[in-house]
């Protein structure tokens, strides 16, 4: 699956309001990853066998967004093909505590994209 988009994330600081609209919406069901500290909750949409994206609290902390993500075999490499294509890294965490790589890169027109990897 290297090179798909295989997940989607949507940041807000009112979480509860989200879920409802896009529950609403689209007939996601919601889950909360206890995995690690922060608020996140897994979206399944009807149908699916597991969860495609994830809804956190941002907290105010940034700016509300929503984004998809790319699943990559190295996101070191992901980063620097990136940048050497006229790209920029926003920001990049390997190995988060919960066995992810992932990294949030600008595109050439300034469109803000997430790539991963899941170290299992």
């Amino acid at each position: 699956m290297d090179n798909t988009v295989t997940w989607f994330e949507v940041s807000t600081d009112d979480p509860d309001g989200a879920e409802h609209f896009y529950g609403g919406l689209f007939g996601w069901a919601y889950t909360r990853d206890t995995s690690g500290a922060m608020d996140y909750r897994l979206v399944t949409a009807p149908g699916a066998d597991r969860p495609t994206g994830g809804l956190f609290d941002n907290k105010g902390e940034f700016p509300s967004h929503a984004i998809f993500h790319v699943q990559v075999a190295d996101v070191d490499a992901a980063c620097e093909k990136a940048e050497s294509l006229g790209g920029k890294v926003v920001f990049k965490i390997i190995d988060d505590g919960a066995g992810t790589d992932f990294a949030y890169l600008l595109d050439t027109s300034g469109n803000k994209f997430g790539v991963f990897h899941r170290r299992d």
